[in-house]
């Protein structure tokens, strides 16, 4: 499948779904709260998602492979979870953890996909620090959202400036095109040298994702198939929105 750049009227139809997106995880920081179970955020998401007649990107997502659909809207990953954590009755939150949750919606044929990561409480330095790292990392690619700019531009800021922090971008898990489906060419990787890979054009729209850890970058997957943790157990902070390319610089989709 080739890169699809959108009209002026599919960015503005994905800007709808990415509001909506952006509405539930203001909603999840509302919530996010020692004594809050994860599955506590997913009924208010799917609350909101019934209200405004949208649909999750992600319940029964399937893959292939041989791996169960996704049983969530939200994931919700806690602490050395890097993405995909599944939303739990037991998962109660608690003072001092970090919870990064990523949410996709479909509304009038086109998809919103949005992430951040919460503080619960009062966190540790680290904690703190790893969130607004991955944050910043993600404002820095978001600058380089430029037509002429290459795509490896977007991938090197993020990595850029999330190793010269002390920490590590996760090589496994990408961003990606986005537009009437979730996942759509091109990968967006958050590590790799300037200058290469396509050239940016107005029209070009792309959720960018970081994934950064305190530690090493590698990751496993439990045995749920779907909860990706960070193999030594660090913490992990996970950031993201959905941006396009226009003639005036990039906009950001999924933020308000």
């Amino acid at each position: 499948m080739l890169v699809q750049l959108k009209s002026a009227k599919d960015i503005e139809k994905l800007r709808q779904a990415n509001l909506i997106v952006s509405d539930v995880l203001d909603i999840c920081q509302e919530m996010a709260n020692p004594g809050v179970t994860t599955w506590d955020m997913e009924v208010a998401a799917r609350a909101y998602l019934d209200k405004v007649g949208a649909r999750s990107a992600f319940l029964n997502y399937a893959p292939g492979y041989g791996i169960a659909p996704y049983p969530a809207v939200l994931c919700t990953s806690v602490n050395e979870v890097v993405v995909h954590g599944i939303p739990s009755k037991s998962m109660i939150l608690k003072e001092g953890d970090i919870l990064s949750v990523d949410f996709g919606a479909f509304y009038k044929g086109f998809c919103g996909d949005s992430a951040r990561t919460y503080e619960i409480g009062k966190v540790s330095e680290t904690a703190h620090r790893l969130s607004e790292v991955t944050r910043i990392s993600l404002e820095k690619a978001i600058e380089q959202m430029v037509a002429g700019n290459r795509l490896g531009d977007v991938s090197n800021a993020v990595q850029t400036w999330v190793e010269s922090q002390g920490f590590s971008v996760i090589r496994d898990f990408v961003g990606h095109g986005i537009g009437t489906a979730m996942h759509e060419p091109p990968q967006v990787p958050n590590y790799g040298p300037k200058g290469r890979g396509m050239v940016l054009n107005p029209g070009l729209v792309i959720a960018i994702e970081p994934m950064v850890t305190e530690g090493h970058w590698a990751v496993e997957i439990l045995d749920d198939d779907w909860t990706v943790v960070t193999k030594d157990r660090k913490l992990a902070a996970h950031f993201e929105h959905s941006v396009a390319v226009t003639e005036n610089g990039p906009l950001v989709l999924s933020r308000r």
